[in-house]
């Protein structure tokens, strides 16, 4: 005897139901694998950042960018290359800006530094602690003649920290966002980047500088396996699926 209309639209529904979540699954699967690659490929772009840094930080240090080679700065090419500057620090218009490092909370002492050619580059000299934030207490550190200074580039940190967002009115400072603080301080002609002042004890001990943090998280080829393992998870409930499906199909009706 045939089926009955409506049990053999109903199986039609099923079917259909089965197509599209088997579909579903597919597509699933198939972004899932599209994240674990993209994963691979940051892996590798990661590496290779991680090698050209750690190039740069260890090559002997170069002038700094001329006043006419600035705008070609970029984070990608100039980010953490050694470099030197010579010129006069201008300790009236120091910046702290809120730091916490190994040596405990406290901040980083900007400093403009002028160069002969009249232009500005904002220095992080290194680290003060809380207690010798006012700059009395550290005079011998402060000198009054020309200076060279040693460092990595580092690119400007606009507007703050992901905690709390610079307040210019108030002067409180959580990043080191040169565009604001030059301009705050009424710095001339200010180069786009900063330099983090290297190790070279400063008279008195403070600023103490070379305390740039060097980092890259490289956790890809964990959550490449993670994607890729999810894909293999959905694409065994899809074999499983089909496999039901076709038992259903084959298994003898009463």
């Amino acid at each position: 005897m045939s089926e009955a209309p409506s049990e053999t639209s109903a199986i039609r529904r099923h079917q259909v139901k089965r197509a599209i979540f088997a579909l579903c699954l597919v597509l699933l699967a198939a972004a899932l694998s599209a994240l674990g690659t993209w994963q691979v490929e940051r892996r590798a772009w990661k590496r290779d950042l991680i090698a050209r840094v750690d190039q740069r930080v260890h090559a002997p240090p170069v002038p700094a960018p001329a006043r006419a080679d600035r705008e070609k700065v970029n984070a990608t090419d100039d980010e953490y290359r050694r470099v030197t500057a010579a010129g006069m620090l201008a300790h009236d218009k120091e910046t702290l800006v809120y730091a916490s490092t190994a040596l405990g909370p406290g901040y980083w002492v900007m400093v403009p530094l002028t160069l002969a050619d009249g232009t500005s580059i904002l220095v992080n000299r290194g680290f003060v602690p809380t207690d010798r934030r006012d700059p009395a207490t550290r005079r011998e550190g402060q000198p009054s003649g020309p200076v060279a200074i040693t460092g990595l580039m580092r690119m400007t940190e606009p507007k703050g920290s992901l905690l709390q967002s610079n307040d210019v009115a108030a002067d409180r400072w959580y990043s080191r966002d040169v565009a604001a603080i030059t301009q705050k301080r009424g710095i001339s002609a200010p180069a786009p980047y900063f330099i983090d002042a290297d190790a070279t004890a400063n008279p008195g001990g403070l600023p103490v500088g070379g305390l740039t943090v060097i980092a890259f998280p490289n956790n890809h080829l964990l959550y490449a396996i993670t994607w890729y393992g999810l894909a293999a998870m959905v694409l065994a409930l899809l074999v499983f699926i089909l496999r039901g499906e076709r038992g259903s199909r084959v298994r003898p009706r009463p």
